[in-house]
């Protein structure tokens, strides 16, 4: 099966590596694929999206070519798999403007929040080779 959506993530962050851990639980048959834009054959591999631009803001790809981005990505992951069906009222007109408001908060300042929430520094999963699915690895303050 070819997968509907490819996502353009920082494995860098540790609240990111969660939710993606996650959909690739629920998407053991394929319908999501998964970038590291911290990889380092990113560049190479995929020449068509900024690596500064998906560190921003969240990117993914439509199987016909079309690019999302921010929670127009995360609407289609959580669709995609069947679950979180309720986060597409984030999408309604006048709720859109809310949340991708404090999506480009969360964004803008995900490092922190993921420090607060995991104890986890941005960039420490790379440093340590930890794992998105060793739970004992999020949440610790070590």
């Amino acid at each position: 099966m070819k997968s509907s959506l490819t996502l353009y993530f920082d494995g860098d962050c540790p609240l990111c590596l969660m939710e993606i851990e996650a959909l690739k639980k629920l998407s053991e048959d394929g319908r999501l694929s998964f970038v590291d834009v911290n990889s380092v054959d990113f560049a190479a591999d995929h020449p068509h999206i900024d690596k500064a631009a998906a560190l921003a803001k969240l990117h993914g790809m439509t199987n016909d070519g079309r690019m999302l981005y921010g929670l127009d990505v995360t609407v289609a992951a959580w669709s995609a798999v069947g679950k979180h069906r309720w986060l597409r009222i984030l999408r309604w007109p006048i709720l859109r403007y809310i949340a991708d408001a404090v999506y480009w908060l969360f964004a803008r300042y995900r490092a922190p929040i993921a420090w607060m929430l995991t104890g986890r520094k941005h960039g420490s999963c790379a440093a340590e080779n930890c794992s998105p699915g060793d739970d004992s690895s999020f949440g610790s303050s070590s």
